[in-house]
């Protein structure tokens, strides 16, 4: 077992370009199953901001990405394509949360 603040200290490291992305801020976790759905991170080392929304500059790491977990580093597999879709997926809430209720 392995506890959330010994996973928050270690070096979130993309293996399909070497880039540190940062560390673990949050976690995404199924209440119906209990398991962990995805790893959060931040580029700015935020939390979630005091309304509970998240915040822009977070990456969001299925579970099933994650490769290894090692004594001091977290390797990821996070393809470029899917950084770009998440891109486009946070413009598009946003756009919505400015345009005008009818």
């Amino acid at each position: 077992m392995i506890k959330i603040s010994e996973l928050s200290s270690k070096d979130i490291v993309n293996m399909e370009n070497g880039k540190r992305l940062g560390h673990l801020n949050d976690l995404d976790i199924n209440l119906n199953t209990g398991r962990i759905e995805a790893i959060i991170i931040s580029s700015q080392g935020k939390m979630m901001n005091l309304l509970g929304s998240r915040d822009s500059n977070e990456t969001i790491i299925p579970w099933k990405n994650i490769l290894k977990i090692g004594s001091d580093v977290i390797l990821v597999e996070l393809p470029e394509r899917y950084k770009q879709k998440q891109m486009i997926t946070e413009l598009e809430q946003e756009q919505e949360r400015k345009e005008p209720q009818r």
